[in-house]
């Protein structure tokens, strides 16, 4: 079977979602093939070529590109099977032939061999997790010094990218993962996670991001995994994300994760007002994330924060505070200037629907966009929203440094930019790619 995958976009790594399936078909006998939309010019060819195509969107920004994808298959191989798979795969079940979330690499191998009955959705199989032994085809895609490096002081290292776990043990009613996993989690054995790490390595990674939802859900096997990958490769340093609960439930940990290289960890703070905190049900305080900042910097780690700041119950006020909150933590060298600009994604099945105050309030759901519309109780903080959109935007366009976009969406929200000495923002460790959803 000529069998094409399709990555759409995954954060500025080289696509693990299309190499693993790629690796697993090809050892199954298929001739496969990879477009990543992400490097990679549409080939009408390549549909032509296909007798299957599966489409990879295990994000929201990779759902909106998957759609034109399937538009774009349709256009030159009008009765070719398509099916999306990942965590947003049910968003395009009104354009695809066939649909599939959760552990998806045996459901998928079934879907090309014409084994699917093509009821079932969402698979959960403990097994399915598991490589069996066949690494993921990454000889497929384009080189992976192409993709998001590490940017440490003057030095930009190429990442390796691998998940020890899938899914998450917590049940945030803004994430995406629940709505799939519903509170579960899936291991990938330890050694299919070595496999991979080596031959990026040996592809020329220097460092290695952890994927999962939360490195520490698992978190005996993801220590088991980061002491081997130590042993293995000494030099090579780790980033990994965390809930703040879990920072500091394990806090015991931190000095020994320093010590196998972690450099840095990616937590969703997500806001700086309790009560938005609770709406979400992220299982922490405002206090609890300064805390966080500390603990980690204690042991020589530094944290990235992603935040959330426009919800429906966002202020002006709420959006100046948490400015400040990042100024106060010495933060603004952690923080991805679009993350002052993220809003809410109210996507099918969000858990944010069990909320009468929120699905009172949402408009009709626009397939295109992959949401439920909605206006913020203060006007003025959707009108904010748009005016920094648009301000960092056009600044990180412009390589302005980080520390001076700061300061100019302080002054865009009417707060007193901090001093900052010189330069003292702009060694922090972060990806070259800096989108989070």
């Amino acid at each position: 079977m000529h069998v094409l995958l399709v990555a759409c976009y995954e954060l500025g790594h080289q696509p693990l979602q299309v190499a693993a399936p790629a690796g697993m078909l090809r050892a199954r006998g298929h001739d496969v093939r990879v477009l990543d939309c992400s490097m990679q010019s549409w080939d009408p060819d390549l549909a032509a070529w296909a007798d299957r195509v599966a489409v990879s969107v295990p994000m929201h920004t990779a759902m909106r590109i998957g759609r034109r994808g399937v538009e774009l298959v349709r256009a030159t191989a009008p009765a070719t099977p398509i099916c999306a798979y990942g965590l947003y795969a049910p968003m395009l079940a009104d354009v695809a032939d066939r649909v599939l979330a959760g552990e998806t690499d045996a459901a998928l191998a079934g879907w090309v061999d014409g084994e699917d009955d093509g009821t079932t959705v969402v698979f959960l199989g403990r097994d399915a997790a598991t490589a069996h032994g066949v690494a993921p085809a990454r000889d497929l895609l384009p080189a992976l010094d192409r993709y998001a490096h590490l940017a440490l002081d003057d030095d930009e290292r190429p990442i390796a990218y691998v998940e020890a776990s899938h899914g998450c043990a917590h049940r945030c009613r803004h994430c995406p993962i629940p709505t799939v996993y519903d509170g579960r989690i899936r291991i990938v054995a330890a050694d299919d996670v070595l496999r991979d790490v080596d031959q990026q390595i040996a592809a020329g990674a220097r460092h290695v991001t952890f994927g999962d939802p939360d490195f520490l859900n698992g978190v005996h096997h993801s220590l088991r995994v980061a002491r081997a990958l130590h042993a293995r490769h000494p030099d090579v340093t780790f980033d990994c994300t965390v809930k703040v609960e879990h920072i500091l439930r394990y806090a015991d940990l931190w000095p020994e994760l320093a010590d196998l290289g972690c450099l840095f960890v990616v937590s969703a703070f997500e806001s700086t007002d309790d009560a938005v905190l609770h709406r979400l049900d992220k299982g922490h305080t405002v206090a609890d994330e300064a805390k966080a900042v500390a603990l980690l910097r204690a042991n020589g780690i530094e944290v990235r924060p992603t935040w959330l700041p426009f919800t429906p119950w966002t202020t002006a006020d709420d959006v100046r505070d948490l400015l400040r909150f990042v100024a106060e933590h010495d933060l603004v060298g952690n923080v991805d200037p679009v993350q002052y600009s993220i809003r809410l994604l109210i996507p099918k099945g969000s858990l944010l629907l069990d909320l009468p105050e929120v699905r009172e309030r949402v408009g009709p759901f626009d397939d295109a966009r992959g949401a439920y519309p909605w206006s913020a109780d203060d006007p003025a903080a959707d009108e904010l929203q748009i005016a920094l959109t648009a301000l960092v935007e056009g600044l990180t366009a412009t390589s302005t440094p980080i520390d001076e976009v700061f300061a100019a969406v302080c002054v865009a929200c009417g707060v007193d930019p901090p001093t900052i000495p010189t330069g003292s923002v702009r060694g922090r460790p972060r990806m070259t790619e800096p989108w989070f959803c």
